[in-house]
C-alpha cells in the first residue's frame, strides 16, 4: 500500500515538472519573435539566468496599461516640479540701483595759486524716508546708510577745515565752509527725542571720521528759524528738527582724509583719489573736506526719490611757497602723482580746467591741448573750460599718463570782485567788556539784495542786545526780521539771526557789545591765555546773477555747478563765512599755586623736619679722646714704670 502511495506522488511530481518545462519554453519563443508575454506572472528566462551575488529583480502584479498611465502622471507631476526651479535659475539677479560720478576742476588764480577741487557723487536710488531698511550695499557706504537709517536722518553735512579762505583773493569757492569743523543735520519729522539723536550721532561720527565731534553738547548747538533750509527735498521745515554745531578749534589732519577717502567705492586705488596724497595736500594754504548727505527728486516731477552722497574736497596751493618759484604747475608738481585710469566703478570720470580768461592762450599755455570745450554757469557766471574724459583711453595718450601743465607767459588782468564779502573783529579794550563788529560788503554797483546774518556766541560772552546797531552809509538800517534766543549759563549759546537789506555798492556795519563772564577755574583750557574761539558768523543771500540761472536741478550738468538748487533764473544761493575771533577772557595766574605749593613745602619740611629730629634723636655723653701728645707721655712712662697720666 506504502509503495503504491509513493509511486503516485512521483507521477504527480512528473507532471507539474513537464507543465513548468513547457511554459518556460513557450517564453522563450516569445522573447525570441519579440512578442511580449500576456500572462502576468511569467519572467523571461534570461532575468532568471542572474550572476552570482546580483540582487533578483522584483516580481510585480500590476496591470502593463496601469502602470503605463502612473508613468505618464509621475512624468507629468516631474516636470512640474522642475518647471519653477529651471525658471528661478534663468533669472538674472536684479541690477544695482547706483551711480557713481567723479569729477576734477582746477582753477588758475590771478594772485599766482591754484585752486583745485575734487567733486565726487554716488547717487543710490533707495528711500529711507519710508522706513524701508536696507542690507545690501554696492556703491553707496554702508557705514553711513547705517548712520541714516538708525538715526532717521534726513539730511547731514558735515565739513572739516584747515586754514580761512580769502575770498578778496580767490574769489568764492563751489563750496563754502568755516575752519575748524562743522555739523548741522535735518532729521525727520518721526524722531522725538532730538536732542538724543544728536548726541548719540555725534558721538558715531566722531568715531567714524577720527575727529572730535565728541565735544559737540548743549554749549554749542543751537537751532536755526531761518539760515539752514533743506538743500534736498523740503518736505520738512520745522526747526525743531534741525540741529548745528561749530567747532572752530578743531584740527584737521591725515586721520580725518583716511577715513573720508574708504568711503569713496575705489578708495585712493584708482581714478581721481589717486591724487590725494596727504603730504601734498596739507602742504597747501587751504584745505577742506566735506560730506553731504540729502535726498533728491530722479526726474522734474519728482516721482522717484534718490539719496545723494556728494563728498568734496578743496585745496588752494600756493606755488611761490612750495619751491617752484614760478607761476608754472602741473598735477606731478601738485600732487606728486599723475592720472593713469578712471575709477572703473565710476560711470563718469572728467577733469576740468577753467581757460575763461586764456580764451587766445595769451595768459599761459595748457598741456596737452584738451579738442573739447564745455561751458558752464557757476556762481552767476558763465565760465569756459577744457575737459579731459578719462573713460576714453585715448586722453592718456601713448605714455598712458595725463600730466596736465601750464605754462604763464604773463600776468593776468584784475579779478573780478566777489559781489558778497564779509570781514569781522572784535573792538575794545581790558578785560571786561568789548564789543564784535561784522562788515558785509555789497560790491553790486546798482542791485541791492537781502541777505540774512547767523551769529552763535558762547554764554561767557553776555551779549547786550539793546546796544545792536545796523548801520548802512552813515545811516540806520533797521533789520526786517530778528529772531534771538538768549543764553543760560553752561547750557546753551547765543543765537542771534537778522534779515538785512543790503544797499548797493555800501558796507554794512553790525555791532552788538558783550561782557567777559569769569570762569571756574575748571572750565579753563589747557592754554588758557591763548584765548576762546567764537565762532564764523554765517551770512546767506540770494545774489543777482549776470546770466540767467537754470531753475532744472534735475538736468544733466557738471558736480561743480549743480550743489545749491536754483529757484529763481535772475539770482543765486550764495553762503559767506567770517573769520572766527579769538577773544581773551580774564584768566587767573595759574602759577600762583604753583608758587604756593613749592613755599608750602619749603616751611612744612625746614619746621616739621627741624622738631620731628628733636623728637625722635638720642643723645649720649661720650669722653674726649686724648691728644697725641698724651698718648706718647703715657706709653713712655709705661716703659718706665711710671704711672700713667
Amino acid at each position: 500500500m506504502a509503495a503504491h502511495c509513493s509511486i503516485l506522488l512521483l507521477l504527480a511530481f512528473a507532471a507539474i515538472c513537464c507543465l513548468q518545462l513547457c511554459q518556460v519554453s513557450a517564453d522563450v519563443d516569445q522573447t525570441k519573435s519579440g512578442e511580449p508575454s500576456t500572462e502576468p506572472n511569467q519572467v523571461s528566462i534570461e532575468r532568471k539566468l542572474e550572476k552570482p551575488g546580483e540582487v533578483p529583480p522584483i516580481v510585480s502584479d500590476i496591470d502593463p496599461i496601469e502602470k503605463e498611465q502612473d508613468d505618464k502622471q509621475w512624468q507629468s507631476t516631474e516636470e512640474a516640479m522642475v518647471k519653477p526651479e529651471t525658471t528661478k535659475e534663468i533669472a538674472p539677479p536684479p541690477p544695482f540701483k547706483d551711480e557713481f560720478k567723479e569729477e576734477l576742476v582746477i582753477r588758475p588764480l590771478q594772485s599766482g595759486d591754484i585752486y583745485a577741487s575734487f567733486q565726487f557723487r554716488t547717487l543710490w536710488d533707495t528711500d529711507f524716508l519710508k522706513g524701508k531698511r536696507v542690507s545690501h550695499y554696492h556703491l553707496f557706504p554702508k557705514s553711513l546708510g547705517q548712520v541714516i537709517s538708525k538715526f532717521s536722518v534726513r539730511e547731514l553735512h558735515i565739513s572739516f577745515t584747515q586754514g580761512f579762505w580769502r575770498t578778496m583773493q580767490w574769489g568764492q569757492p563751489f563750496l563754502p565752509s568755516p575752519p575748524g569743523a562743522e555739523l548741522w543735520v535735518w532729521f525727520q519729522d518721526s524722531v522725538t527725542d532730538v536732542d538724543g539723536a544728536w548726541k548719540e550721532l555725534t558721538n558715531v561720527l566722531s568715531g567714524i571720521f577720527c575727529a572730535s565731534l565728541n565735544f559737540i553738547d548743549s554749549t554749542n548747538t543751537v537751532q536755526p528759524s531761518a539760515s539752514f533750509k533743506p538743500l534736498g527735498l523740503e518736505n520738512v521745515t520745522d526747526p525743531r528738527f534741525l540741529r548745528y554745531a561749530m567747532l572752530p578749534r578743531e584740527i584737521v589732519c591725515t586721520e580725518n582724509l583716511t577715513p573720508w577717502k574708504k568711503l569713496l567705492p575705489c578708495g585712493s586705488k584708482a581714478g581721481l583719489a589717486v591724487l590725494m596724497k596727504s603730504e601734498k595736500l596739507f602742504h597747501s594754504s587751504f584745505h577742506s573736506e566735506a560730506i553731504h548727505i540729502r535726498p533728491v527728486c530722479q526726474d522734474v516731477e519728482c516721482k522717484a526719490l534718490s539719496w545723494e552722497l556728494r563728498q568734496t574736497l578743496n585745496v588752494v596751493f600756493d606755488v611761490h611757497t612750495s619751491g617752484q618759484g614760478k607761476k608754472e604747475w602741473s598735477l606731478f608738481k601738485m600732487f606728486s602723482r599723475t592720472l593713469t585710469e578712471a575709477c572703473p566703478l565710476a560711470s563718469s570720470s572728467k577733469v576740468y580746467v577753467d581757460v575763461t580768461d586764456n580764451p587766445e592762450g595769451e595768459l599761459f599755455d595748457l598741456l596737452p591741448v584738451s579738442p573739447l570745450l564745455t561751458q558752464a554757469v557757476v556762481l552767476g557766471d558763465r565760465r569756459t573750460y577744457a575737459m579731459y574724459d578719462l573713460t576714453n583711453k585715448d586722453t592718456f595718450g601713448s605714455t598712458r599718463s595725463l600730466n596736465l601743465l601750464v605754462r604763464w607767459k604773463s600776468d593776468g588782468g584784475e579779478m573780478m570782485r566777489p559781489l558778497l564779502h564779509s570781514e569781522r573783529y572784535v573792538a575794545g579794550f581790558g578785560l571786561q567788556t568789548g564789543e564784535i563788529h561784522t562788515l558785509i560788503y555789497n560790491y553790486h554797483p546798482y542791485r541791492a539784495f537781502p541777505v540774512l546774518l547767523m551769529e552763535t556766541v558762547p554764554w561767557y560772552l553776555r551779549l547786550y542786545i539793546h546796544t545792536l546797531t545796523v548801520t548802512s552809509k552813515n545811516k540806520d538800517n533797521k533789520p526786517s526780521y530778528i529772531h534771538y534766543q538768549p543764553s543760560k549759563d553752561r547750557l546753551r549759546p547765543h543765537l542771534l539771526e537778522m534779515l538785512v537789506q543790503l544797499p548797493p555798492n555800501s558796507v554794512t556795519e553790525v555791532t552788538v557789545q558783550f561782557e567777559r563772564a569769569l570762569l571756574k577755574w575748571t572750565e579753563y583750557t589747557p592754554d588758557p591765555n591763548h584765548g576762546f574761539y567764537v565762532g564764523s558768523s554765517v551770512i546767506s543771500g540770494l545774489v543777482p546773477s549776470m546770466v540767467a540761472m537754470d531753475t532744472n536741478n534735475t538736468r544733466e550738468r557738471p558736480l561743480f555747478s549743480s550743489f545749491f538748487p536754483c529757484k529763481e533764473e535772475s539770482s543765486y544761493f550764495v553762503r559767506v563765512y567770517t573769520e572766527p575771533l579769538l577773544v581773551n577772557l580774564p584768566t587767573p595766574d595759574f602759577s600762583m599755586p604753583y608758587n604756593v605749593i613749592c613755599l608750602t613745602c619749603t616751611v612744612v619740611a625746614v619746621g616739621y623736619g627741624s622738631f620731628y629730629n628733636l623728637l625722635t634723636r638720642t643723645f649720649q655723653v661720650e669722653e674726649p679722646s686724648a691728644g697725641l701728645v698724651k698718648r706718647l707721655a703715657n706709653v713712655i712712662r709705661r716703659w718706665r714704670g711710671v704711672p700713667q697720666l
